[in-house]
């Protein structure tokens, strides 16, 4: 249990910073009158995250036999991103010095996308087979939870009591994921560090079934569950809910119940396996896509689209610890942060691809159309998820590390 708190400490901490960037610091520029168009260049700056990979076989192949090779760069991480939140403190006009903000923004995002890959890393090799699907339940989990109190919570300290004190919060609650790493005691590195760490980003896919399971199950599941998504802001403006509604439901609201849905489907992947819960997220994330087309059709009443939301989060954030588990079962422990990276960073582009793609087909066919094809796309990568997993089970045996930990 030590060991999921430990995770689950590091990524909430890791994500209020990032919830804050992409939720509550939006709403205050956009409150202070900053145009539509600056703000979707901040939030360019997300683009870091699918490109750590670039980076990735670094904190693999260096790191501190002393302090731990990834807990070495956890305590430099950490400490950053701590003192990036603090350089925030004399923007309390943000919109009046942007350039400057978005700049300390961006510096706090690289630090985090960085911290994550030795996060992740950690989990890899900490984790035996059995218990990833619970280590990457409270990894969705402690990701939604930060959003939630970078978005939410610290966005309500600043309408209550200012800059000063919302920018505070959020470098308090980071400094508590620097006590966590200051408390935490890697095992010692057994295994060789790589000398070429560069060749695993190739030679992960070599593994049997990696090819499939990235290329095509992934690609499946993320392009149908993100072309959905990107259907629900332009569909709530449409219906005619405010920008401020729309942030708080999206971006707070729904993070609660993924909170939840990560922790039962971490356990669920522990118990039943992981076929079993993607079929379980599958079928809900269906479900789901379908109780949004009122919404799609032009009708938004609040109940209703408020529950097709929290249901359609929950659905994605359960598919997502498969998808994470699988890919931790793909990481080889000595390039346990190029693998893993390298596997999540290709579900990342294709969210990202898939929005634009969703955006341009309902210009064409409508957003009732996009969401059927999405749940088609979602439905074809259960079926095949399913089947590789009869193919290229789970991993029966603890890796050394895990073992070592338990």
């Amino acid at each position: 249990m030590r060991r999921y708190g430990t995770l689950l400490a590091l990524y909430v901490t890791q994500y209020v910073g990032v919830g804050f960037v992409t939720i509550g610091l939006v709403a205050i520029l956009r409150d202070g009158g900053t145009s539509l168009e600056t703000l979707g260049a901040l939030t360019l700056i997300g683009l870091v995250w699918p490109l750590k990979v670039l980076w990735a076989p670094v904190l693999d192949r260096y790191g501190s036999r002393t302090r731990g090779h990834y807990r070495s760069w956890l305590l430099v991480l950490q400490t950053g991103l701590v003192l990036t939140l603090l350089a925030l403190l004399p923007f309390d006009r943000p919109g009046d010095r942007l350039g400057a903000v978005i700049l300390v923004c961006a510096a706090y995002v690289l630090l985090s996308a960085t911290q994550d890959i030795a996060v992740d890393a950690i989990a890899v090799r900490l984790l035996a087979a059995g218990e990833r699907g619970t280590g990457n339940g409270v990894q969705l989990a402690g990701v939604s939870l930060g959003t939630v109190l970078g978005g939410g919570v610290c966005l309500v300290v600043y309408d209550r009591a200012g800059w000063t004190a919302a920018i505070l919060l959020l470098a308090a609650l980071t400094a508590t994921g620097l006590v966590t790493v200051w408390r935490f005691r890697e095992p010692p590195r057994t295994d060789p560090v790589p000398h070429a760490p560069y060749r695993a980003l190739l030679s992960v896919f070599r593994q049997p079934g990696c090819r499939r399971w990235t290329f095509g199950i992934v690609t499946l599941l993320y392009i149908g569950a993100g072309a959905a998504w990107a259907l629900v802001t332009p569909a709530l403006v449409d219906a005619g809910w405010s920008e401020a509604r729309i942030g708080v439901v999206t971006g707070v609201i729904v993070s609660i119940p993924a909170v939840v849905a990560g922790l039962v489907a971490g356990g669920a992947v522990s118990r039943f396996g992981r076929a079993r819960v993607l079929v379980a997220g599958g079928v809900l994330l269906g479900l789901a896509t379908v109780g949004l087309l009122p919404l799609l059709g032009g009708q938004a009443p609040m109940a209703g689209t408020v529950a097709a939301l929290c249901a359609f989060m929950a659905a994605y954030t359960a598919v997502n610890v498969v998808i994470y588990t699988v890919n931790m079962d793909y990481s080889r422990p000595g390039t346990a942060g190029t693998d893993f990276t390298m596997l999540s960073s290709f579900g990342l582009a294709c969210s990202f691809v898939s929005s634009s793609i969703a955006l341009t087909a309902a210009a064409w066919v409508g957003y009732p159309a996009v969401a059927v094809a999405a749940i088609v796309l979602v439905g074809a990568g259960v079926l095949l998820g399913v089947r590789h997993q009869r193919r290229h089970p789970a991993p029966s045996v603890p890796s050394d590390l895990a073992a070592a930990a338990a």
